[in-house]
C-alpha cells in the first residue's frame, strides 16, 4: 500500500491510498449535495436563511468526516 506524501502544511501527514479513497468519496458526495442546494438557491419561494444554515452543517459535516479520516495533529509552538 502505498502513501501520499501529507500536504505541506503543519500537522498534516502524509496517509494511504484507502485514506485518500475514502475522502475523495466524501468530496464527491458532498458536492453533489451542494450542487442540489445550489438548484434550490434559484427558487423563490425558498428561505435563503435556512438553506444558508443548512449548507453550512454539510460542509461542517463533511470537514468533521474528513478530519475523522485524516485525523490531522496538533502541531508545536514556538516555546514548546
Amino acid at each position: 500500500m502505498s502513501e501520499h506524501q501529507g500536504l505541506p502544511v503543519a500537522g498534516y501527514r502524509p496517509q494511504s491510498n484507502d485514506r485518500v479513497e475514502a475522502v475523495n468519496v466524501n468530496k464527491t458526495l458532498e458536492e453533489q449535495v451542494l450542487r442540489q442546494f445550489d438548484v434550490l438557491a434559484k427558487l423563490d419561494y425558498v428561505d435563503k436563511r435556512w438553506l444558508a444554515i443548512g449548507r453550512t452543517a454539510i460542509e461542517q459535516g463533511f470537514m468533521a468526516g474528513n478530519r475523522a479520516v485524516f485525523q490531522p495533529s496538533r502541531v508545536a509552538l514556538p516555546g514548546d
